[in-house]
């Protein structure tokens, strides 16, 4: 569910799936499912390369890296596995995960295409509580942003809840300026996923998404049928956010341009030509001696 409160009201509700991949689980998924692969190409395939790219530049970088406690973050080289990266990422929060487990609740890649608006990563402890979580935002212009809920976000009331409100310093929308406030909700998914995030300037809301639905077991037969009820999803939203943004174009609400503010669209990858340019000096995040 999307809503927008202002300048003008705007909502739409979409039926989609979504996985909940265990990272040490995903190199033993095909062998029960015949149209998932891993790292290889399939009708879904996931890629590790498409998420959370550490190791490469990152544009405007500030010194704290969306966390108040976060040290200098250290990247492995780019042939790490993506639970590596978040290891590493995680340690250099003074998060240990050693004998723990990330859950990534995403799409993968649909006949080759990918697209996900965001990705949410559930960090458990060896003990099983989940101590962190980070939101990894992606805009159409693949440019991607991730934002950290670390155990100082933990809902005390609500065990495997984090709430953060953060400056949003992203394009992500044209109708939303870049110093927006994200506020997130994250459960950690059980039975049921229920995600919020909304939209501030100062103290109003102006918008709110929200992802929530059961869990169903991951087969090959409800892998099929969803194939079906759910054809070419990747493609189905992007064309949805491209409509939605057709619609409120025609309705004249106040957009702004890529380009426009590019100094204040920090810590993110794979920055878009339109404002590359505007950072020379792109830091490269160096890479440790060894894996973590």
């Amino acid at each position: 569910m999307h809503h927008r409160f202002t300048p003008k009201e705007h909502r739409f509700n979409y039926r989609i799936f979504l996985f909940a991949f265990d990272l040490d689980e995903l190199p033993e998924l095909p062998r029960r499912l015949s149209l998932f692969s891993f790292n290889r190409t399939n009708l879904f395939s996931f890629r590790e390369n498409d998420f959370f790219p550490v190791a490469e530049p990152l544009h405007h970088a500030s010194n704290a890296l969306n966390g108040p406690d976060a040290k200098e973050q250290l990247a492995p080289a780019s042939s790490a596995s993506l639970k590596q990266r978040l290891l590493t990422h995680l340690a250099s929060r003074g998060i240990d995960l050693s004998g723990g487990r990330i859950v990534l609740v995403t799409l993968p890649r649909v006949c080759g295409y990918l697209f996900n608006p965001v990705s949410f990563y559930f960090c458990y402890d060896a003990a099983g509580t989940c101590v962190a979580s980070l939101a990894e935002v992606t805009n159409t212009f693949r440019e991607m942003k991730p934002y950290y809920l670390g155990p100082e976000t933990a809902v005390a009331a609500a065990p495997g809840t984090f709430h953060r409100r953060t400056p949003k310093y992203f394009y992500v929308s044209p109708f939303s300026d870049v110093d927006t406030t994200f506020d997130f909700t994250l459960r950690a998914p059980s039975e049921r996923l229920s995600i919020q995030i909304d939209d501030y300037v100062g103290e109003a809301r102006t918008l709110t998404s929200s992802l929530v639905g059961p869990r169903r077991e991951l087969t090959n037969t409800r892998l099929a049928w969803f194939t079906l009820k759910y054809p070419l999803i990747t493609l189905r939203i992007i064309a949805l956010i491209h409509w939605h943004a057709a619609l409120l174009w025609l309705r004249r609400l106040p957009w702004f341009a890529k380009a426009a503010r590019s100094t204040d669209q920090r810590d993110l990858y794979r920055p878009h030509a339109s404002i590359a340019s505007t950072a020379p000096d792109a830091t490269q995040i160096p890479a440790p001696t060894e894996a973590a």
